[in-house]
């Protein structure tokens, strides 16, 4: 039988063990493999030897921290192998984890380094998520969705390339979405296209008043109505038309 003084030492042991893990969580999401482990025990509030003593390696806490990500991503597209069509599902399903792991860079790093191995040398949780993920290729394919000549190794390196180019243009001028449907468009079979989202316009951006196009602000007097010669050249000539004359030279 334990003594009085065991149980407190093992509640003590399971606290700082869950505090790690949610800082490491935290932490691998933000800078993923390269966060130093310092960090992470500071962001916990317990020492460096605390961590070691439940993690041997930042490999081994690495790991932990997105195993449960990993399966759900798995969990899901096992659930979706037999569902009916199977094209849109396939790409639905990228679109999911394209949206959830972009802005995790820990999942990011972990689907960028199964990409890179052999399926032998993949840990448990990438490998069983590359056959479920090969699983909804092969039926998208069956069913004439997804182009005869892309294979597994072809979408995992979409798949880390897209998560890495909408992270990059998160809170930028383009829209979410937007290099998800591009490589969607790129594995079809046929000439659907998905319908791009529209680019996110700047509501301080001065617009041409010709074509539409942005215009450079000017440096100095009033503000620039054109994006260039041509287009101060159409308006003008628009304007003489309108009047019934002759438009002259532009100014």
């Amino acid at each position: 039988m334990s003594d009085g003084g065991s149980a407190p030492s093992r509640a003590d042991a399971r606290r700082n063990r869950a505090l790690v893990l949610q800082a490491a969580r935290s932490a691998f999401e933000e800078h993923g493999l390269g966060v130093p482990l310092g960090e992470i025990a500071r962001r916990a509030g317990v020492g460096a030897g605390t961590v070691y003593r439940h993690f041997p390696s930042k490999k081994a806490l690495f790991r932990a921290s997105i195993v449960d990500r990993m399966r759900l991503f798995t969990d899901t597209a096992t659930d979706l192998a037999d569902v009916e069509d199977p094209g849109e599902v396939f790409f639905r399903f990228l679109g999911s984890v394209v949206r959830l792991a972009a802005r995790n860079k820990g999942l990011c790093d972990a689907l960028e380094g199964a990409g890179s191995s052999s399926a032998e040398e993949q840990p448990g949780p990438e490998r069983d998520f590359g056959e479920a993920l090969g699983v909804l290729l092969t039926r998208a394919q069956e069913a004439g969705a997804v182009r005869k000549d892309v294979v597994l190794d072809d979408v995992r390196a979409l798949l880390v390339g897209c998560m890495s180019m909408e992270r990059q243009r998160a809170g930028a001028t383009g829209s979410p979405g937007r290099m998800t449907a591009l490589m969607c468009d790129g594995l079809r079979a046929n000439r659907t296209v998905t319908k791009l989202p529209a680019e996110a316009v700047d509501r301080n951006e001065t617009r041409c008043e010709a074509c539409g196009g942005p215009v450079v602000p000017a440096a100095t007097g009033r503000p620039a109505r054109y994006c260039g010669g041509a287009c101060r050249q159409k308006a003008h000539r628009a304007r003489g038309h309108a009047r019934g004359g002759d438009p002259g030279p532009g100014r």
